[in-house]
């Protein structure tokens, strides 16, 4: 049975699971690994467990948003959000998996998903009422986003 992966990069993001019939199959909370930087401990996404993730689910493709560091960042936090999307992208190269990417205008126009984060988790409440517990949480925006990328990937999968 074919499978989509919709990622939502970032620390607080999410990996979202979908069969071909739109089924979540699994939603998981963007693995991360405490790093020491500058004399801080930081978390960072984590390769290892990431493709542990994708390996045991084998998709026809992953979609992941297309971000970019936002102006309000910092430059290390911009610079870290940006290791985290190569990371990421570099662990779906490794496993051979295709991968799109899908401008937030765009997968949220298609999804009928506002801006506000936590809109955005009603609006996957209402997509998915059955794992609507998944989103219950303010701090779920990112499932809510994984989850919808994923959908968004489905439907305009070849």
């Amino acid at each position: 049975m074919k499978t989509v992966i919709g990622i939502d990069p970032g620390i607080n993001g999410a990996v979202a699971i979908m069969n071909e019939r739109g089924d979540l199959i699994e939603v998981l909370d963007m693995p991360t690994t405490p790093t020491v930087v500058s004399g801080k401990t930081r978390s960072v996404v984590s390769a290892p467990l990431l493709a542990t993730m994708i390996r045991a689910h084998d998709p026809s493709s992953v979609w992941i948003e297309k971000v970019h560091a936002g102006p309000k960042m910092g430059s290390l936090s911009a610079m870290s959000f940006g290791i985290g999307v190569g990371v990421i992208e570099g662990v779906v190269a490794a496993l051979g998996k295709p991968l799109t990417t899908a401008r937030p205008a765009i997968w949220k126009k298609a999804m009928s998903c506002p801006a506000d984060k936590d809109a955005a988790r009603t609006r996957a409440m209402q997509l998915f009422p059955t794992s609507a517990d998944l989103f219950k949480r303010k701090k779920d925006d990112g499932r809510a986003e994984a989850a919808m990328i994923a959908l968004y990937g489905l439907n305009h999968s070849a």
